[in-house]
């Protein structure tokens, strides 16, 4: 598997997450007929993975966790599976000291 980063053909889409949601970084990929959508805001982190065809497979959430946020394991991550459509909300590590 690999992720390659379709960003710039999706400038409408980018432009319109940044300006109407809470994300400070947008980037699309492609993993075959899966297109992939990471954003990240301060307090979290979310993937969209949409395939029109099939059902995503478990080896492609695995591999984009893994690819994107470097997890390994799922423990403090929300995975909402619909099939075709899978959203991952991981939450962003507090970077204060208690």
């Amino acid at each position: 598997m690999r992720l390659i980063n379709i960003t710039n053909s999706y400038h409408r889409l980018v432009t319109q997450q940044l300006a109407t949601t809470k994300a400070d970084y947008v980037s699309v990929y492609s993993l075959g007929k899966t297109t992939v959508l990471f954003t990240r805001s301060s307090k979290t982190r979310e993937i969209l993975l949409k395939n029109d065809k099939r059902h995503i497979q478990q080896a492609e959430i695995d591999f984009v966790l893994k690819e994107l946020v470097d997890i390994d394991s799922t423990d403090d991550v929300e995975i909402l599976n619909d099939g075709s459509l899978v959203e991952i909300t991981i939450p962003t590590p507090s970077t204060t000291a208690s």
